[in-house]
């Protein structure tokens, strides 16, 4: 039995052995294996956790430019901790149209109702309702001045009775005048008590001393906002615009041409006696401002820089002031600004801002119309889903839209059916306060090179009318994009020269003005800004300066 035992365990333990053998490369494989599958698998990584989640409703707030912020969400009672990257309105990815407000700009509404998130999200915050009631106001705010009413009312009626007029209801008059342009007094008044601005709206406007009452909105220049930097001769725009052989003929002497805009530095070297009046529609003590001051160059600049007009004259209108959102203004001011330039000889009026359709606006251009002004309006910065913005899309205002200096679209301006042409709106070469320049980009510049274009066209012959000259600048344009009118560049971009040339009472065909190389078609006799300026009797005052401007001008240019 021992003997036997002593067997089994021998036997016992070479089995073991031979077993171990046999399954120690299969052990060792079977871990190799386990490594290399932890090496080679795809690593899990969350991706959608780690890419950057640009919050549209975040993304969408007013901005001036780029930075990092941390956000307040008074709606909520919480302070938010993440930061934010602003970008330029219409470069930001997570701004769509439905979230753009009439600036162009994102607002902080999102297309879900919701302020800052998701209609539903919100209503589980704040409670039933909450989130539509936030976002009508939101939306309200952005497109008017809270609490305040533009009305037409009873011209009959005294300073003392006018104001006896808004106490009855509730209101404080803050101004009110009378507007030849519209043939009625218009008055500015402020809800003084808790009432909704429709309620009190409407319980005003049922008094039999008033005829009219709106609220009174909200317009933003249309620019995209860079650094003033140092400037030079080199404006593609010249080129594109056919400017130096346009000029040769004429440079736009004794056409008026109103600037509604913010405040402009007349004391720039470009803008020198280019300056023939100034009216501050706000009232304000504001100094010169970039947008205006740009504006200006764009159509009268005439030192380092050219405007496409550089004698015509210009009347400054303020319109426009410091706001939450940059340079802003409003129903009242602008029909202020309107009715100043009717009524002191504006044959064009350049609007380079855009806001909501408005009742009074409306009115106040059907009634410049009227009077037989060209009117001129930027198509806007709000991009390719945004509606139409006013007052472009009037049919009395010739709508421009912006290209760039490869003569595509501006990736900012706005489209649409009342597109009538484009001009040059991307990285423009420009004046700004101080003596200083600017690189600018907007279709506020596009709208002013036109209305440059378009006193060309006056001064070649005065007896245009505005049909004319919408109906020139159109079929004498180099068509872009599709063949034949489009939505992005209306009839094309805009050709001063072959323009002037078919303005002209007895023109030569208009084939032969576009067919021929640029300047082949000036006609020596026509060549006259110049002399006229130095042989008038009784030159006008930017005719003063023109031997000088040219003789002084860049080769370049």
């Amino acid at each position: 039995m021992i003997h036997d035992g002593s067997n089994w365990r021998m036997k016992t333990r070479r089995a073991a052995l031979i077993l171990s053998t046999t399954l120690l490369p299969l052990l060792v494989f079977a871990a190799s294996a386990v490594h290399a599958q932890s090496i080679m698998r795809s690593p899990n990584l969350n991706v959608g956790s780690r890419t950057p989640n640009i919050n549209p409703n975040i993304a969408a707030r007013p901005n001036l430019g780029v930075d990092t912020v941390a956000r307040t969400r008074p709606d909520l009672g919480v302070r938010s901790t993440l930061s934010v990257t602003r970008f330029p309105s219409n470069q930001n990815p997570g701004c769509q149209a439905a979230s753009r407000g009439p600036d162009g700009a994102c607002s902080t509404t999102s297309a879900g109702g919701g302020k800052g998130g998701s209609a539903k999200n919100l209503a589980a915050k704040k409670g039933k309702g909450g989130a539509e009631k936030g976002s009508s106001q939101a939306a309200v705010n952005l497109r008017t001045v809270p609490n305040e009413l533009v009305a037409e009312i009873d011209g009959s009626l005294s300073t003392a009775e006018a104001d006896a007029l808004a106490r009855r209801h509730g209101l404080e008059r803050i101004a009110s005048e009378n507007f030849p342009l519209l043939g009625g007094t218009i008055g500015l008044f402020r809800i003084v008590d808790r009432r909704p601005l429709e309620t009190a709206r409407r319980q005003f406007a049922a008094d039999a001393s008033v005829r009219s009452v709106q609220l009174n909105f909200r317009y933003f220049l249309q620019d995209q906002k860079k650094a003033p930097a140092e400037g030079d001769a080199a404006q593609y725009a010249v080129t594109q615009l056919r400017l130096p052989q346009a000029h040769q003929l004429v440079r736009g002497m004794n056409v008026t041409i109103a600037v509604i805009d913010s405040g402009v530095d007349a004391r720039h070297p470009e803008l020198a006696n280019s300056i023939a009046d100034s009216f501050d529609a706000l009232g304000s003590k504001e100094g010169p401002h970039v947008h205006g001051t740009g504006i200006a160059g764009a159509i009268v600049a005439h030192a380092r820089l050219m405007g496409s007009a550089p004698e015509a004259r210009l009347l400054a209108i303020r319109a426009f002031g410091a706001g939450s959102k940059g340079a802003e203004s409003t129903s009242y001011v602008i029909i202020r600004g309107l009715n100043y330039a009717a009524e002191h000889g504006a044959q064009i009026i350049n609007m380079s801002f855009a806001g909501p359709k408005d009742p009074l606006i409306e009115r106040g251009i059907a009634a410049t119309a009227a009077r037989g002004i060209l009117m001129v309006a930027a198509a806007g910065n709000a991009g390719a889903k945004s509606p139409p913005l006013y007052p472009a899309a009037n049919p009395n205002v010739i709508a421009v839209s912006g290209t760039d200096a490869q003569e595509k679209l501006f990736a900012a301006s706005n489209r649409g059916n009342h597109i009538a042409i484009a001009a040059p709106g991307a990285d423009i070469f420009l004046p700004a306060p101080d003596e200083k320049y600017q690189i600018t980009s907007g279709t506020s510049f596009s709208a002013a090179y036109i209305s440059g274009v378009a006193a060309l066209l006056l001064e070649r012959n005065p007896a245009l009318k505005p049909s004319d000259v919408r109906a020139i600048l159109m079929k004498t344009a180099r068509d872009l994009g599709a063949p034949g009118r489009d939505d992005l560049f209306g009839a094309g971009n805009a050709d001063a020269f072959a323009a002037v040339m078919a303005a002209a009472a007895s023109s030569v065909p208009l084939a032969a003005a576009t067919g021929k190389p640029a300047g082949e078609n000036a006609a020596a006799p026509d060549n006259a800004s110049v002399s006229r300026a130095l042989n008038d009797a009784t030159p006008s005052m930017a005719s003063e300066r023109s031997a000088a401007n040219t003789v002084n001008r860049p080769a370049a240019q």
